[in-house]
């Protein structure tokens, strides 16, 4: 016999978006008036029955006897022959409700385009695609969710223009104290919310390169967060297999990579903004943003070999290797102000100085730890990156024959 303790779990696990709609309430009002050889309780039931909503048949009895609905009309003849005739209506490739489980079809739709239109060849402002379409796909994931907890997700009393109920939009799901999106997946939404934003209100550039570690942490969020909640069932990796790609990345590439990653001002002053309200260990959360080294490997073993992606284990002799070659990819040089304004002298600008350097960073506020423009070194004293000479260098030009 369950004691009280038990009775108050069971009730608070239990999920209130197990229940029937009115337009499925009217339906089953015209099969218990219809009658026939399928209208007890259980037969009724199996109509509605889905693995996305488990419902009880005490709420066809209760329908039955008048407790629960009694507002709510029966659906005419021809409507309830038109729901029998067109069931079971479900997606086929899921075994998803068409009508019942719209929501999260239309999520996993808009994933999946946003995934493939990214990853579509000749296409050239493919991040701003992927972060509408994205952010389409996380509204409507989590619409289902709310839906299925039972939480109101309009906007009371407000109405669109048509007079439809206005729902809320995915920064205000995020805002919901039982939202599932936490942590680090809950930053990299509100990120590219951010980004979205300005892609709406102003052109860009490409921003394709800059972005990607985002992109692929909002992919992998979405489709851990849906295989949670719903089912491993609805998973995407099956529908949005390995890409290939025609390019090896060697120094060339990688020198083309870094020219073409400069983000228009807008852009960057938006990412400097969100980021330097994140800690250190926020930034490295792979839920906000993943990153991956690709490294080309021979295989000794006939069967690894025809594998185009391995996966290391941390702590093993290879991981270790690895690891090496990254950070040595990674480690940026790193200068002293003398330092910059020597290559930049030497780059055709003698007649820049220690003291223009100073006023130019200072002006351009660069030492903010967001811009990416140098940080504090080994010695307590701040040292520059390249991008920084890069960018002293731009400031020369522009200034044409003061420095020369």
């Amino acid at each position: 016999m369950p004691n009280e303790v038990d009775k108050a779990k069971k009730k608070k696990t239990r999920r209130r978006g197990n229940t029937l709609e009115n337009w499925e309430v009217g339906i089953v009002k015209a099969m218990i008036e219809r009658g026939g050889p399928a209208t007890n309780d259980q037969d009724i039931l199996a109509y509605f029955t889905r693995p996305t909503r488990s419902i009880n048949h005490r709420l066809i009895s209760e329908i039955r006897t008048g407790v629960k609905h009694k507002v709510i009309k029966p659906v005419s003849d021809d409507d309830l022959d038109a729901f029998i005739s067109t069931w079971p209506d479900i997606d086929h490739q899921t075994g998803l409700s068409i009508r019942g489980d719209e929501l999260l079809i239309k999520a996993r739709e808009a994933m999946i385009a946003a995934v493939q239109t990214f990853n579509s060849a000749g296409l050239t402002f493919r991040a701003e695609l992927f972060i509408v379409t994205a952010v389409i796909a996380w509204t409507y994931l989590l619409h289902a969710w709310f839906r299925r907890e039972g939480i109101d997700y309009r906007y009371p009393g407000q109405k669109t223009k048509e007079g439809a109920d206005k729902f809320w939009e995915a920064g205000h799901c995020l805002r919901h104290d039982k939202c599932p999106v936490k942590g680090g997946a809950a930053k990299n939404l509100q990120f590219l919310i951010e980004i979205r934003h300005e892609i709406e209100h102003r052109s860009t550039n490409r921003i394709d390169d800059a972005l990607g570690a985002k992109l692929q942490a909002c992919a992998l969020n979405f489709n851990e967060l849906l295989k949670n909640e719903f089912g491993v069932q609805y998973g995407l990796e099956k529908r949005l297999p390995l890409a290939l790609q025609f390019v090896s990345f060697g120094a060339e590439q990688k020198t083309v990579l870094k020219h073409a990653s400069s983000l228009p001002k807008h852009i960057e002053a938006a990412i400097d903004a969100f980021e330097h309200g994140l800690n250190d260990e926020q930034l490295k959360d792979p839920a906000y943003r993943m990153t991956y080294g690709f490294i080309p490997m021979a295989s000794k073993k006939p069967g690894a070999a025809d594998t185009a992606v391995q996966v290391i284990s941390p702590g093993s002799d290879i991981a270790g290797e690895i690891e090496k070659i990254i950070f040595k990819e990674v480690n940026r040089e790193r200068y002293p102000p003398g330092k910059v304004v020597e290559k930049v002298q030497a780059a055709d600008f003698p007649e820049f100085r220690v003291h223009d350097h100073t006023q130019l960073w200072k002006k351009l506020n660069a030492k903010t730890i967001g811009k990416g423009y140098g940080c504090i070194g080994d010695y307590g004293n701040w040292v520059w990156f390249d991008r920084w000479v890069d960018r002293v260098m731009e400031h020369c030009e522009i200034e044409g024959d003061r420095y020369r």
